[in-house]
């Protein structure tokens, strides 16, 4: 980075506030995923002016900014493509409202997911969506990621929780969208900015509902000898009339890899397990819980257990929370996947998957978001062996192609990013993406913001792309496709 360009960087956000050394560089230079870039320099603001002048700067001499929360993403959203400024929103971690009347509360973008439930408990209130990296991820990543969590089946993901935004355009603009009302008139522009990666503005203020907590909570654990009973009842839980607040799978070798890792209470001879949670009145809860049993048992369950308290309530929780840094304890590497299917293909991928898992004799685990389809496959591998990081990148592009034969989508909730940035030709027509360009232009017409991120450029796309590989499908017994 220019050195002219440092120094003009300090003096908006102080010169601590500032990083352009190789050793310091190299800790902006990934995220939570496989891919790596190293940035031009790293600037921290704190205020939205400073987050406005920053924009100046750079749309005045062209250079690329990457605006960064707390680097837990998984689809490259914050790394860097060129020599980029990364702006980091990790200091503006101000609660700045909490408006319970209203059930709003106003925070910065670097607010950590968990910490606003947290701060507003003792109102009796919480933050509905939650990522397994919620103790560390914040409200400013989730947003650009429009992202989920075990928790939002039944109230539904991030764009569902964010009502107002205040942005700052690639020309230093101030805009806001929204605000604490439940709708607002004109376009819905709020919701066009939840989701979109960063590609559009830098969000510097967001307004999100409040939940009530709910007056009673139930955690069931389903437990199974054969991985296609728990996914048959995923589906059948869904047809029974239930929804639950969340309904989660773990694969036998997730199961034991957690186990472990902290000792949840899972047992470690089960195919999979499903952990089931109602939430609401009661009397609706004890009623829902005997009829989701039923359902399990039904679906041949081995076994259907229930929190005895709190304490084991929030330790079967801890084990899926913390499933994928368990990996780490047995794996060097894992690339993690973020395929969307409908609920009545989940026996169908699940097979899909261990065929190439053996195709690639690469360990697979899976731990999902079973109840809205959201898959979540770990492919393990040594990134030091190049044919073992080969052959990852090719089983996570048959797990996207299948997906996408069962009308599925490729990501869910962790974005498109540059991980797979090239799958959306597979995904959608070049019309579709021509209109996508057009949209993001109108905000972002030089490419400052986030270039080469999520929306691709057509051409270069087809020639590095090709088609993506049939999936095997067909061998799948009983599948319609």
């Amino acid at each position: 980075m220019e050195s002219s360009i440092l120094r003009q960087l300090k003096k908006i956000a102080g010169k601590d506030a500032v990083l352009d050394r190789p050793e310091e560089l190299m800790l902006y230079e990934y995220d939570a995923g496989v891919d790596k870039h190293r940035p031009g320099a790293v600037v921290f603001a704190q205020s939205t002016q400073q987050v406005s002048e920053i924009m100046k700067l750079a749309t005045r001499n062209k250079i690329p900014v990457v605006p960064r929360g707390a680097g837990t993403g998984l689809s490259g959203g914050a790394i860097a493509r060129r020599e980029a400024i990364v702006l980091s929103l990790a200091r503006m971690k101000k609660i700045l409202e909490v408006d319970i009347p209203n059930q709003r509360a106003v925070v910065q973008p670097g607010v950590v997911n968990l910490e606003l439930s947290n701060a507003t408990a003792k109102y009796g209130y919480y933050y509905a969506p939650d990522p397994s990296s919620q103790k560390a991820c914040t409200i400013g990543g989730n947003v650009a990621e429009n992202s989920g969590g075990p928790h939002t089946l039944a109230l539904g993901v991030t764009v569902n929780h964010v009502t107002g935004l205040e942005v700052v355009l690639p020309d230093g603009k101030v805009v806001e969208f929204g605000g604490k009302a439940q709708d607002s008139t004109g376009l819905d522009l709020t919701g066009f900015f939840v989701g979109s990666e960063g590609t559009m503005g830098v969000v510097t203020e967001i307004t999100v509902k409040l939940t009530k907590l709910p007056e009673h909570v139930t955690t069931l654990l389903g437990i199974y000898n054969t991985v296609e009973d728990a996914a048959n009842t995923v589906v059948a839980i869904t047809q029974s009339g239930v929804t639950p607040a969340a309904l989660e799978m773990l694969d036998g070798w997730m199961v034991r890899c957690v186990e472990a890792n902290v000792h949840a209470g899972y047992p470690e001879d089960a195919a999979a397990v499903l952990l089931i949670e109602l939430e609401g009145m009661r009397e609706v809860v004890e009623e829902q819980a005997e009829a989701v049993s039923t359902v399990c048992m039904q679906q041949k369950a081995r076994e259907v257990r229930r929190a005895r308290d709190e304490k084991q309530r929030q330790l079967l929780w801890l084990g899926r929370k913390t499933a994928c840094g368990a990996v780490g304890r047995v794996s060097p590497s894992y690339y993690t996947q973020d395929g969307v299917i409908p609920r009545t293909k989940v026996p169908y991928t699940l097979a899909e998957i261990e065929r190439i898992s053996k195709h690639y004799g690469l360990t697979i685990g899976n731990v999902f978001h079973a109840g809205d389809g959201n898959l979540h496959p770990l492919i393990l591998f040594d990134a030091r062996d190049p044919v073992q990081t080969e052959n990852s990148r090719k089983a996570a592009k048959e797990i996207m192609a299948c997906c996408l034969k069962f009308g599925g989508s490729i990501t869910g909730e962790h974005g498109v990013g540059m991980e797979k940035m090239g799958l959306m030709t597979a995904m959608f027509t070049e019309d579709d993406l021509e209109v996508m360009v057009r949209l993001r232009n109108a905000f972002n017409p030089d490419s400052i913001l986030n270039p080469q991120k999520m929306i691709p450029d057509l051409r270069y796309c087809r020639e590095i792309t090709g088609p993506l590989p049939k999936p095997k499908v067909e061998a799948v017994a009983g599948v319609p496709v």
